[in-house]
């Protein structure tokens, strides 16, 4: 998936890939008004996140203190390190699916077996199927890994079935490592519960990339035990080494309690108008699509009724039409389109036109 949005995000004529919201200028972020950037030195910044990058990040997580942090480059980097420090020959994952697949490949990658439990459609919502996690725990399992906000649903699990994962993983022993990046997109305005604080075996990944809209900042972080997160900073040591020093400032001015509000309540905005907009496509087009509406994000899932592989129409759409999306098959789970809604109303309306063009093609000349 990253290779296939990388390719194609810049060169496509409209990018309904994308999983934030339509990015902020650097202008809005500072209101405008704060000329010490420009006076902002060059150098090294700490490599762990500065102190006061470190103090604001812990402050979003209840009893949490700057050493229980560490920042990364993205949420991405995040992940990375986590998996590298936790995971070892044989080890165990359990992986939660639908997902973003880094930490799937990583596992993988580090020789680690993986299991999987699902998301399932269940009365309108998707519900992880706890039976199915148990099924797949057991004592050699080192790491259960969720994403919440789900990507690519836009699920957000329910504080009770937070609990029991953790009560699981509890039984065990296991690491939860939580990514939470969509955390601050909730359509409601009901931030969705953290699993920080609940299991004291927890990895909380998060980021300014989506739900923050300032992806090219590349910050992300982690928040765990303070053992944990010292054990993990030796580990960043061999990656990025460190996050850039203008990233870490800007950083600090986003997280500020004032502008967080502020950031986040453009999100929602952002979200609720534009969700309407994929409500009204699909019920436009009941016979080829169908969808479960997200709590979080700025991503649908959406179901197709088409006899054609996702990555093929994904394929077909991209040098067709221009249009880019990413297929179910990304995912482990063909049938499927993710579909970002996070774009300026008008570019979004032009990209699902671009969809309906190509569907009508796959249909035939006799579909209407």
């Amino acid at each position: 998936m990253e290779r296939w949005q990388s390719t194609w995000e810049n060169r496509v004529e409209y990018n309904l890939s994308e999983s934030g919201v339509h990015p902020l200028q650097i202008s809005e972020l500072l209101d405008g008004s704060d000329n010490e950037l420009l006076r902002h030195t060059l150098g090294y910044s700490q490599t762990n996140g500065t102190d006061e990058l470190r103090a604001t990040i812990a402050a979003i997580y209840p009893g949490a203190e700057p050493d229980n942090v560490l920042v990364t480059s993205g949420s991405s980097e995040a992940n990375f390190v986590s998996t590298w420090a936790l995971l070892e020959r044989g080890a165990e994952v359990v992986f939660l699916l639908p997902n973003y697949m880094q930490i799937w490949g990583l596992a993988k990658n580090f020789q680690a077996t993986v299991k999987s439990f699902r998301l399932l459609e269940s009365h309108s919502e998707w519900r992880p199927s706890l039976a199915a996690l148990r099924r797949a725990v057991s004592r050699r399992t080192k790491l259960i890994a969720v994403c919440n906000p789900n990507n690519p649903t836009g699920a957000v699990m329910r504080e009770e079935i937070v609990d029991q994962i953790c009560d699981i993983a509890r039984k065990v022993g296991a690491w939860i490592l939580s990514d939470e990046v969509y955390q601050g997109a909730e359509l409601d305005g009901k931030t969705t519960p953290s699993f920080w604080g609940r299991y004291e075996r927890v990895v909380v990944v998060n980021g300014l990339s989506k739900a923050y809209g300032l992806p090219g900042l590349r910050i992300g972080w982690i928040v765990t035990t303070k053992d944990l997160a010292s054990k993990l900073w030796s580990y960043h040591d061999y990656t990025t080494i460190g996050p850039s020093a203008v990233s870490d400032y800007l950083a600090s001015k986003a997280l500020q309690p004032g502008m967080r509000a502020k950031i986040l309540a453009r999100t929602r905005q952002i979200l609720q108008a534009n969700l309407p907009l994929i409500r009204s496509w699909v019920e436009r087009n009941p016979e080829s699509f169908s969808f479960i509406p997200p709590v979080a994000g700025a991503i649908v899932y959406v179901k197709y009724n088409l006899d054609i592989n996702s990555s093929e129409f994904a394929e077909r759409l991209l040098k067709e039409k221009s249009t880019l999306v990413v297929p179910g098959d990304h995912f482990g789970m063909d049938g499927y389109l993710r579909i970002g809604y996070g774009p300026p109303k008008d570019y979004l309306t032009a990209g699902l036109n671009r969809i309906d063009e190509l569907v009508e093609r796959i249909k035939g000349p006799h579909s209407r």
